[in-house]
């Protein structure tokens, strides 16, 4: 079999993790297996070298923060190599340009283009265990790139695509998905199993179990894998392809995402285009928004609207600033911005067959005196912003009404 694992920051944190992830990837092999590994950088380094950079400049080149960041990844291959070197088991290290990782030119969150994965089978017809730099690729140019936060997982998810893998294994500190962070809700239990769909709107949602792209591509590209724990050899979440009893289950998981920020253009001419003008600029930027409010003007004389959006916090800086650059072309009063915020949601794919969702995910909050600012939903999910400080208490809530109490 040819098998992608991937291990996480926490997964490879110190020489004795690594070492532990080297025997388990010497046991696979040693079952005859064609092992291709992904690692992550050592938890805290990338924190540290956005820290470092930002100590320098506030906002980075981004060019220049991709040539830093990919060196947590390449430290990591390279330490993996050695552990299984001492073992005895014949390893390489390969960066994610090595690999044949293609990007686009978006630094800092770069999309896969393609990937020629030729030398990688090379090497594993050599009999040897391939080790990947994750989060990274090279342009066309030779330009390194990185594919933004999670992107080992994207890696990984691609690697199994592009090798035609018969396994892809990502490995984590958790035992799988939960139905909630198990840290914020004593009563989170494991899912054996859960839809495409439903892992996309958890991981878009601030699920930190993995990133969302990486699961999109997995969808379109019907990779089927499994999520579970580098420190045991419990069963771990299959993700897969959406069955026909996954809707007997109305609510799956609820997340609550702490990186969210928002900002708010308060008295905005109420006239055709200003939407549009706000959010081009702010695309153009490379910055996504997420959840849009925009309350109707009543005032026929001099009609203004109030217009909020939400950004993930590490682009509020880059957003805010194109939106006071904006400020004298649209004429909107004043822009605050709000880092105080949470998003809460609630995912299942039976939520399109049962109704009444909405109403008790509202009446649960009020009860417990939690306001809402903001709501978003699609088929699967209902989302609602509130005050940071109750983002936890409302995500115990809100899990223990849904998912404790039915069982």
């Amino acid at each position: 079999m040819l098998i992608v694992q991937k291990f996480g920051g926490t997964s490879v944190a110190n020489p004795d993790r690594i070492k532990n992830v080297a025997r388990r990837v010497a046991r696979y092999r040693a079952e005859g297996n064609q092992v291709v590994v992904v690692v992550s950088a050592m938890s805290g380094v990338t924190d540290n070298l956005i820290k470092m950079a930002r100590e320098l400049a506030p906002l980075p080149n981004e060019r220049e923060m991709d040539m830093l960041l990919a060196t947590g990844e390449q430290t990591t291959i390279a330490l993996t190599a050695i552990a299984l070197h001492g073992m005895d088991v014949p390893a390489i290290s390969l960066t994610g340009a090595q690999a044949g990782i293609v990007t686009d030119g978006v630094h800092t969150k770069a999309r896969i283009a393609n990937i020629t994965p030729k030398k990688v089978h090379s090497l594993l017809q050599e009999g040897k265990v391939v080790i990947v730099a994750g989060f990274q690729g090279q342009t066309d140019e030779g330009q390194i790139t990185t594919l933004g936060r999670g992107g080992s997982d994207l890696t990984a998810i691609a690697l199994a695509a592009a090798l035609k893998a018969d396994l892809c294994q990502i490995y984590t500190d958790v035992d799988g998905v939960y139905t909630a962070d198990p840290r914020l809700a004593p009563g989170a239990r494991k899912l054996s199993e859960i839809s495409y769909d439903e892992m996309l709107e958890l991981a878009g949602l601030g699920a930190k179990v993995m990133q969302s792209r990486s699961v999109e591509f997995a969808k379109k590209f019907g990779v089927v894998f499994e999520v579970r724990s580098s420190l045991n050899d419990n069963p771990g979440t299959i993700v897969k392809e959406e069955t026909p009893n996954m809707e007997s289950v109305v609510i799956r998981g609820v997340s609550l995402d702490k990186n969210q920020a928002k900002i708010t253009l308060v008295a905005v001419p109420d006239r055709p285009g200003v939407a549009a003008h706000v959010f081009k600029a702010i695309a153009d930027a490379s910055v996504n928004v997420d959840m849009i409010v925009q309350n109707i003007s009543h005032n026929a004389d001099a009609p203004a609207t109030d217009l909020s959006f939400t950004v993930d916090k590490p682009d509020l800086l880059k957003a805010t600033r194109i939106i006071d650059g904006l400020k004298g072309k649209i004429g909107f009063r004043q822009a605050i911005a709000d880092e105080n915020i949470g998003k809460l949601s609630i995912v299942g794919v039976g939520m399109r067959s049962h109704p009444g969702v909405a109403a008790k995910l509202f009446e649960t909050l009020a009860a417990a005196g939690i306001n809402i600012q903001m709501i978003s939903t699609s088929e699967i999910k209902i989302s609602v912003v509130v005050d940071l400080t109750k983002g936890e208490q409302a995500l115990r809530t809100v899990h223990e009404a849904f998912l404790e109490k039915q069982g």
